[in-house]
């Protein structure tokens, strides 16, 4: 199996292990690899040191929050040239998560700016910035993650990505609280504009009203050949990450999922979507 999308320390906020420890962890669960994410830094250099140390493919990138300056074209050149795979629309820093209420560093921190990123229409300014980000990941064949952008960037941002020439194109969590996209839209994106639509343990574990049926229906309605699962785990409160990633393809599998399906979208399929 391989891992999206997961959570380490250090970081801004309490994590259940460190980038050693959980990338042992993967290692002995027979991971092929896995993806660092962090809100507030970048991953890069913390996963080509836990890669050369367990031997296993580790990959890192960048969200483009206010320690990045937001959609920030320097902040992903910067990631990407030093082997990012992986640069995340804003996430704890979009207007969405704002909206919803939902952590960021400045609530913890008030002395911060509490402005929020985000692409059209929610920041019509962030045009130009946004499109040379697509293109310079398209340099670098790597992955555009739309974040947490609301829905209506998402959709604003999917065709300007295509038309740069990106070709790996992920949706982040799209049935989450943020961006909160219903199945038919995230199918109907994922579809159009060749995307993948991720769906994580920690929505099963965490986001209010989820239950395994809801999220076993919104699988079936975007399709399981367009649907990557992570974990996105990594809180003191979930799974060790190895454990919540095969807890979701049990789960979907016990609501009738086909488990060969849902295997390769928690393997081969996110795998081949970051790796050259």
């Amino acid at each position: 199996m391989f891992d999206l999308h997961v959570h380490a320390a250090p970081d801004v906020t309490p994590r259940r292990a460190d980038d050693h420890d959980t990338v042992a962890a993967y290692a002995t669960a027979g991971f092929s690899g896995c993806v660092l994410k962090a809100h507030y830094e970048s991953t890069v250099g913390r996963a080509a040191a836990a890669s050369r140390l367990h031997g296993l493919a580790v990959y890192g990138g960048v969200a483009l929050n206010q320690h990045a300056g937001g959609v920030n074209p320097a902040a992903a050149a910067a990631c990407l040239d030093a082997g990012g795979r992986i640069v995340w629309m804003p996430t704890a820093d979009a207007g969405t998560q704002r909206a919803a209420g939902l952590p960021s560093l400045c609530g913890t921190r008030p002395e911060l700016s509490s402005h929020a990123y985000g692409v059209p229409p929610y920041d019509p300014r962030a045009a130009d910035a946004a499109r040379q980000v697509c293109r310079l990941v398209a340099e670098a064949d790597a992955v555009l993650a739309t974040g947490h952008l609301g829905a209506a960037e998402v959709r604003w941002l999917l065709p300007v990505a295509r038309k740069a020439g990106v070709r790996r194109l992920l949706l982040t969590h799209p049935g989450y609280t943020v961006p909160g996209m219903t199945a038919g839209e995230a199918g109907e994106l994922a579809s159009r504009y060749g995307a993948l639509a991720e769906i994580t343990t920690f929505q099963l574990l965490h986001q209010p009203g989820m239950t395994a049926t809801r999220l076993a229906a919104y699988a079936t309605r975007v399709g399981l050949e367009q649907v990557v699962l992570s974990s996105d785990a990594g809180q003191p409160d979930s799974p060790a990450p190895p454990e919540a990633l095969a807890l979701l393809v049990d789960t979907l599998a016990g609501e009738g999922l086909d488990r060969g399906a849902l295997l390769e979208c928690a393997s081969g399929r996110p795998e081949s979507l970051i790796t050259r």
